[in-house]
């Protein structure tokens, strides 16, 4: 069973991920595939170079503001990006997949529902929290500004559109405990 782990940024997908790693399942971290992929696949490279241009790729590293200004400001060029980056990411996925020996494998990725990804696997779990957390938490992680902050969550849906669409949704307040939510929604995976 393929279940995905997804939500906006700054909820707090990667803490939920870690505790339900730590307790014995594997999970693949898509968006730390991607990062990899975008910096080693040379497919992948030579497409965004075509697309994005030369400068996306500075000492052939990824340059990330440049990304984050081309996909942030632009729905169109955010879609070609992923469009490139989403079934080599996928492809990675399934490989995981075949090497693993727990019935159970569980996928983290920010944009399951945006890329309609969603639809691929058996259950989701979605990761939410309250806007002001997220923005302290984002702050926080990525030193960036007001203007980008508002551009990186705008790319992503609302909780109110995805929450329909989720199996099982983990609220990451702070004040209510995530282990206890963790494992509830383990149990009623394990049971099925």
């Amino acid at each position: 069973m393929n279940i995905g782990i997804t939500g906006g940024i700054g909820v707090g997908k990667s803490i939920v991920s870690k505790i339900i790693e730590l307790m014995g399942y594997n999970v693949f971290n898509s968006d730390f595939e991607a990062k990899s992929l975008i910096n080693k696949d040379p497919l992948i490279k030579d497409q965004l170079i075509k697309l994005l241009g030369k400068e996306i790729y500075k000492n052939s590293i990824l340059n990330k503001e440049v990304m984050a200004e081309k996909i942030f400001s632009n729905n169109e060029t955010r879609k070609l990006v992923n469009e490139i980056v989403h079934p080599r990411v996928r492809d990675s996925f399934a490989l995981f997949v075949s090497k693993q020996k727990n019935n159970i494998v569980f996928n983290e990725s920010a944009i399951l529902f945006e890329t309609g990804s969603y639809e691929e696997f058996d259950k989701i779990i979605l990761v939410t929290s309250p806007m002001y957390l997220r923005v302290s938490r984002i702050i926080n992680r990525d030193k960036c500004s007001k203007q980008e902050l508002d551009a990186k969550i705008s790319s992503q849906w609302d909780d109110n559109t995805k929450i329909p669409l989720a199996d099982f949704v983990i609220l990451n307040d702070e004040k209510e405990p995530i282990i206890n939510q963790i494992e509830i929604v383990l149990n009623q995976l394990t049971s099925v």
